[in-house]
C-alpha cells in the first residue's frame, strides 16, 4: 500500500525523497461559518463534506488543495481560482518546493483520508488538527519524473473511471430490470384478479411495548429496534417477559411479513419463526391469515408498492391508517399467487448474481487504481499500462 510506502516500510528510488505537508506547502484554514455559502453566488465556497455552494466576495485566488478537517475526515479536492472555505477546512496553498501540485492532489487523494482516519480525534463530530497535517510525510519523485507520473496517472484512471463508469450502470440496470418486472406483475392485473386494501385481507399488529429498563446488552432473547431490524441484535430482553408478552400480547405467526414503520419506511423480513421480539409502532405486520393472499406474495408485494407515510415536522412515519388504506392486487387462486411468487424468486436470484458480480467489479477497479498508484510512487512507473 501507498501508506507503507510513506512509513518506509518499502524501499525508493535513490533519487526520490520524503518531505512533509509542512515542507512543501503553506496550511491555512478557511474562515466562514458552513452557513454562508450564497447559491446565487459568483465564487466556490467549501466545506468539509468536499460540498460547495458560491459566495459573493472570496478570500482565496490561487491554486489549492482542500483536505476535510471534519466529517467526512480526509476528503481531498483540488481548485484553483476564486474561493472561500468553511473553517474547518484546511486549504494547502503556496507551495514552496518545486511540485506538481496536480501529483500531490493524486497522492493525498490515495491515501491521506486512510491514514488520516486512524489518527482523527472526536466521537460525534471526527476532526483532525493542524499538526496532523504539516507533519504528514509526503513521497516526492524528481521534479523531471512528475509530470510524467501525472500524464501516465491520468491516462489511466481515465480509462479505469470509464470501466468502473459501465459497471455502474450494469448494476443499475440489473436493479431496474427486477423493478420493471415486479411494476409490470402488480400493474398488469390478469383475469379473475382482485384489488383490496391492505386492511381488508389482514390487521395491522405490533408487539407489545419494551422499555428499554427491561433490555440488556446481554440475554436470552433478541429484541430488534428500528435500528437493527434485518440486522444483528444490541439489545435483549429475558426468557420469562418473552414468554408472557408473545403469550398475552400480539406476535407475528411464522412467515408473517415484519415490515419498519420508520425511518427506511417498508424495509421488510419474513419472520422465521425463532424466539426474537419486535419494537412496538416501529416494526409491525399484517396478521394475514392466507386465505386471500399469501405472505410470501405479500412480501413480493411490499417490494413495489408505494408506502405513502405520513410526514411529520422530523420523521416520516407508517401509522395504521396509512398501511391499511394501501390497494393490492392480487389473484383470486392460490397456486397462481405462488407461481407468481415462484417466478420473481427466480428472477430475484439471478438479479442478485448480477448485483454481486457488478459490485465485486466495482471493487476490484477501486482497488486497482490503488495498486496503479502503488507503482506510480515506488518508482515502477514504467510497469504501469
Amino acid at each position: 500500500m501507498i501508506k507503507d510506502l510513506i512509513m518506509e516500510k518499502v524501499s525508493l528510488p535513490v533519487d526520490w525523497e520524503t518531505r512533509t505537508l509542512g515542507d512543501i506547502c503553506d496550511i491555512k484554514t478557511g474562515k466562514r461559518d458552513a452557513n454562508h455559502g450564497n447559491p446565487n453566488g459568483k465564487y466556490h465556497f467549501f466545506t468539509c463534506a468536499k460540498k460547495h455552494s458560491y459566495i459573493d466576495d472570496y478570500n482565496f485566488d490561487t491554486e489549492a488543495i482542500l483536505v476535510a478537517g471534519n466529517g467526512d475526515v480526509g476528503a481531498v479536492k483540488y481548485f484553483k481560482g476564486k474561493f472561500d472555505a468553511y473553517q474547518r477546512t484546511y486549504i494547502l496553498h503556496n507551495f514552496k518546493i518545486n511540485v506538481d501540485v496536480q501529483l500531490l492532489f493524486l497522492l493525498l487523494n490515495g491515501y491521506l483520508k486512510d491514514v488520516v482516519s486512524k489518527q482523527k480525534l472526536g466521537n460525534t463530530m471526527p476532526y483532525i488538527k493542524l499538526g496532523m497535517l504539516l507533519k504528514f510525510p509526503i513521497i516526492l519523485p524528481p521534479q523531471a519524473q512528475q509530470k510524467q507520473i501525472v500524464a501516465t496517472l491520468d491516462k489511466v484512471f481515465a480509462a479505469i473511471d470509464i470501466a468502473k463508469a459501465n459497471a455502474e450502470q450494469n448494476l443499475k440496470n440489473a436493479k431496474e430490470l427486477f423493478v420493471s418486472y415486479l411494476q409490470n406483475v402488480f400493474e398488469n392485473k390478469g383475469d379473475n384478479w382482485e384489488d383490496k386494501s391492505i386492511g381488508e385481507i389482514g390487521k395491522p399488529s405490533m408487539c407489545k411495548r419494551i422499555l428499554k429498563e427491561q433490555t440488556s446488552s446481554l440475554g436470552d432473547i433478541p429484541f430488534y429496534k428500528i435500528g437493527t431490524f434485518g440486522k444483528s441484535p444490541n439489545a435483549f430482553i429475558t426468557e420469562e417477559l418473552f414468554q408472557e408478552y408473545k403469550t398475552k400480547y400480539s406476535f407475528p405467526k411464522k412467515g408473517d411479513i415484519l415490515i419498519s414503520a420508520s425511518g427506511t419506511i417498508g424495509r421488510r423480513v419474513a419472520y422465521d419463526g425463532l424466539p426474537a421480539y419486535f419494537q412496538d409502532s416501529n416494526i409491525v405486520w399484517i396478521d394475514n391469515d392466507e386465505s386471500q393472499v399469501l405472505n410470501d406474495y405479500l412480501y413480493m408485494f411490499y417490494g413495489y408498492c408505494d408506502w405513502q407515510p405520513s410526514t411529520g415536522a422530523t420523521i416520516s412515519r407508517l401509522y395504521n391508517a396509512n398501511l391499511k388504506r394501501i390497494r393490492i392486487a392480487f389473484p383470486n387462486a392460490l397456486d397462481e399467487q405462488e407461481k407468481i411468487v415462484q417466478k420473481l424468486n427466480t428472477l430475484s436470484i439471478e438479479t442478485k448474481k448480477l448485483e454481486a458480480i457488478y459490485t465485486q467489479k466495482i471493487a476490484e477497479l477501486e482497488e486497482m487504481k490503488k495498486s496503479v498508484l502503488q507503482k506510480a510512487f515506488s518508482g515502477q512507473l514504467n510497469t504501469v499500462t
